[in-house]
């Protein structure tokens, strides 16, 4: 089975929900590990803490 070809990322050209998930990635200290070797190469733990902080992230600009 071919494996996904990865497209390189442009930090600069990303959705709005896409730009929160890397720049919370950046203040957590992985956004190396992400651009190297993709979301795929994060812990559950990683992912969970991502996850927690973008939902916090959305309801502090909902209200």
């Amino acid at each position: 089975m071919a494996k996904k070809k990865e497209k390189p990322i442009d930090l600069k050209n990303l959705e709005p929900e896409e730009k929160i998930k890397y720049e919370i990635a950046e203040e957590l200290g992985l956004l190396d590990k992400v651009l190297a070797n993709g979301w795929r190469s994060l812990t559950s733990k990683e992912t969970g803490r991502i996850g927690g902080l973008v939902t916090k992230k959305k309801r502090e600009v909902k209200s």
